[in-house]
């Protein structure tokens, strides 16, 4: 077994044990294994192990990877990076799934290159749940606008949320998630198709589970030697 199979086989442990262990409803978790700067043999080791969802950062090298592996059809393509609205058309065409959606114009960009020929790209919108200046993502005040926008368009399978919270004192950094668990639960019941919360990475897993998120994306805690 190798560094990223045994990584693997003790995130999928770790998973299994805060679902039992914790007061939450969720049975299942989605593991999105952000691939960023990953070579393809690495990709195909994760994919030995039943890791079968991978999220990029960059647009070109994602295309890379996902038309060396298209051979591969259990392959499902995240697009988890900063997306400017000149590179979604790359994404629309790529992609199967768009979890950084933050404002109306890339909404619509992605809409209108998504063909009719493919179906509907799925996405989530990305909420700044802390503020951050330095972080992508629409205000908690106006998501539900975007949302709104989202679920209309015909070539766009409106999924859910996704966010990043900050690195906080533990008192703190629990409302966060709270608020975003809360906004989940908002637009789940507004919209038929929410059914996923994009939260959690390798730092804060059992917090992110806690709160009730159904997809996590892990780098380090995989891909780590």
């Amino acid at each position: 077994m190798n560094n990223i199979e045994h990584n693997i086989k003790i995130l999928k442990n770790k998973i299994q044990y805060l679902l039992k262990n914790n007061d939450t409803e969720l049975k299942k978790i989605k593991i999105i294994a952000a691939s960023k700067n990953q070579s393809v043999e690495n990709i195909q080791t994760a994919l030995l192990s039943g890791i079968y969802e991978f999220g990029e950062n960059y647009i070109q090298e994602g295309i890379n990877k996902i038309k060396k592996l298209k051979q591969n059809n259990k392959i499902i393509w995240h697009f988890i990076g900063k997306l400017q609205s000149k590179k979604t058309k790359l994404v629309a065409q790529y992609f199967d799934w768009c979890q950084t959606i933050d404002r109306e114009k890339i909404a619509i960009l992605l809409n209108k290159y998504r063909t009719n020929k493919q179906v509907p790209i799925n996405v989530l919108i990305q909420i700044n749940i802390s503020k951050e200046d330095n972080k992508n993502g629409i205000s908690i005040k106006n998501y539900h606008k975007l949302a709104e926008i989202v679920s209309k368009m015909s070539n766009l399978n409106f999924r859910g949320i996704m966010a990043m919270p900050k690195k906080k004192k533990e008192i703190i950094k629990y409302q966060d998630y709270k608020n975003i668990s809360d906004i989940f639960n908002i637009l789940k019941h507004k919209y038929q198709s929410v059914d996923t919360l994009s939260l959690g990475t390798s730092f804060d897993i059992k917090t992110a589970i806690m709160y009730n998120s159904n997809m996590i994306r892990i780098g380090k805690n995989i891909f780590r030697n």
